[in-house]
């Protein structure tokens, strides 16, 4: 009963979740529906040691700590549900759960110790790139991956197309990649030329034929003709068939000079590093737009108005007047103090580098821009729960070691010799 994620599932508000989450699968008849704590719990230890769902429940049906901690009162030998219970789950949650579940991991972490209420106070904000999973975008992929897409709805809507191109087509993809791998680009151009026109075809050739298209048929016409249409250096392209909402971003990085997903803003206390704001920013905006956003995100999940928070200089024109803002660089109105704190405001980067690693956030697999939105959170819900993981590692062996001093020694402090003899009798 020492072990770290027992003392973790104590910490956690377990009563909140099965109160506030029971209403979404009413079971009147057949079988009971699916716990709401289990479905927590599994949420938390997914993002906790950045597992896939078929992973995390795996790893439930062999570990009895994560059985204890999903509410389990004895060892089960079969999986509890479906990972596709996890799907259903989410979209059911929606962004406002998610927000609880990162409410609650900060609630914990004030009841561990790891943080203090007045911590919060004082904040660190930064933004950073979630990648969406996706192939890194071609403009020969994408024309092939539209004309496969259109072929196969148009036999399901039951049109006979002129010509599918399915043998002349996946050749020109081919030539077009090993042209650019040579460094042939006007060939490649005039490959990605024919691939374009193939792709027209279809599309007029779809139009013609049907009367009432069906919804699905509509939407992915509608892709096909904003791929078709659009050039090199145009705005707001459309970098994954399945992903339509992906964007380019670019952080000035020189190893990664451009990433396909979105943008996040990242909120964390000044001393601890403890996430208590996770957002993520559709659209691309400019980091000083998006900073009153944070703030009142995170005066909501903590109860708590930052009095100062500390940006880098990504963050000037901000317009942010209730709190007191310093960006990194900053001369006027700097006193020494201040000076030393801005040179804390870096502790925010290996914090997003441990949610890459560690976590799950360097490549999103939910679909949308609300599972964008609701893989951030869970992000953050991860990174707390390995602060107050490594907070408890450090606090145990304090405690059991006061706890000997004062039962055998008298709490006066023994000697390690002393403590040495103890341990080996």
């Amino acid at each position: 009963m020492n072990h770290e994620l027992v003392r973790l599932e104590k910490l956690l508000d377990w009563e909140f979740f099965e109160r506030e989450w029971n209403g979404f699968f009413p079971s009147t008849t057949g079988r009971p529906a699916t716990a709401p704590r289990l479905v927590a719990g599994l949420l938390y230890l997914q993002h906790l040691h950045g597992l896939s769902d078929d992973g995390v429940l795996n790893r439930r049906l062999e570990s009895p700590y994560y059985q204890h901690f999903c509410g389990m009162t004895f060892f089960e030998h079969r999986l509890p549900i479906d990972p596709s219970s996890l799907v259903r789950w989410r979209k059911r949650i929606g962004e406002e759960g998610m927000e609880w579940l990162l409410t609650k991991t900060i609630e914990a972490a004030k009841s561990s110790g790891a943080v203090s209420q007045r911590s919060m106070q004082q904040v660190i904000v930064d933004t950073t790139v979630m990648e969406k999973a996706i192939a890194h975008p071609t403009d020969s992929r994408l024309l092939e991956t539209a004309r496969m897409q259109l072929v196969k709805q148009a036999i399901r809507e039951g049109i006979v197309l002129r010509q599918n191109y399915n043998r002349v087509a996946p050749r020109l993809a081919i030539q077009a990649g090993r042209y650019a791998h040579a460094k042939q680009f006007k060939r490649m151009r005039r490959m990605l030329k024919s691939q374009r026109t193939i792709l027209g075809r279809l599309i007029r050739d779809i139009e013609r034929k049907v009367d009432h298209p069906s919804e699905r048929l509509l939407s992915s016409l509608a892709l096909a003709k904003r791929l078709h249409a659009q050039q090199p250096k145009d705005k707001q392209k459309l970098y994954s068939w399945h992903a339509p909402e992906v964007e380019c971003i670019g952080k000035g990085k020189a190893r990664k000079p451009y990433e396909f997903g979105v943008k996040a803003t990242i909120t964390t206390t000044f001393k601890e590093g403890l996430v208590i704001g996770m957002r993520t920013l559709p659209g691309n905006p400019y980091d000083g737009h998006s900073l009153r956003e944070a703030l009142e995100q995170t005066e909501i999940l903590t109860g708590v108005r930052p009095k100062a928070v500390y940006v880098d200089r990504g963050y000037r024109g901000h317009h942010v007047s209730s709190t007191e803002v310093y960006i990194s660089g900053q001369k006027r109105g700097v006193t020494r103090s201040i000076k030393q704190k801005l040179k804390r405001r870096s502790a925010i980067e290996p914090i997003i580098g441990h949610m890459k690693t560690d976590g799950r956030l360097d490549r999103c697999t939910l679909k949308g821009q609300l599972g964008d939105a609701m893989f951030a959170l869970l992000c953050g819900c991860g990174q707390n729960l390995r602060l107050i993981l490594n907070h408890l590692r450090v606090t145990a062996p304090k405690f059991y070691w006061a706890l000997i001093q004062r039962l055998f020694f008298g709490g006066k402090p023994a000697k390690s010799d002393s403590f040495t003899n103890l341990v080996a009798a």
